[in-house]
């Protein structure tokens, strides 16, 4: 039974920041892409950061130069480092693994960043 379990969210202010975690049990988790989207009120949901076994990464435009996405293959978890935050960030935030070169995807259920005065 694969699970992606996330932790770190919550409410921030302006400029502020929080870590994301992504811990995942039931797969091999060095042969996974893991990444993260999120999902805004009334938006579509677009893909944040995704790194690869070997460390190679993908950033959007939008947070390029404020979030840092890292894994910890030992520790089977993914991390997203979130710096500089704005009010745009707000948004439900998911993990997903994805065997690479493959279609077999696993979702996280989601945690909610609030960035707000």
């Amino acid at each position: 039974q694969v699970q992606l379990v996330e932790s770190g969210g919550g409410l921030v202010q302006p400029g502020g920041s929080l870590r994301l975690s992504c811990k995942a049990s039931g797969i091999v988790f060095s042969a996974f892409t893991m990444g993260w989207y999120r999902q805004g009120p009334g938006n579509q949901r677009e893909q944040v950061a995704n790194i690869g076994g070997g460390g190679g990464k993908f950033y959007a435009e939008s947070v390029k130069g404020r979030f840092a996405i890292s894994r910890d293959n030992a520790e089977a978890t993914v991390y997203l480092q979130m710096d500089n935050l704005k009010p745009e960030d707000t948004a439900l935030y998911f993990c997903k693994a994805r065997r690479t070169g493959a279609e077999e995807t696993y979702w996280g259920q989601g945690l909610q960043v609030t960035v707000s005065s």
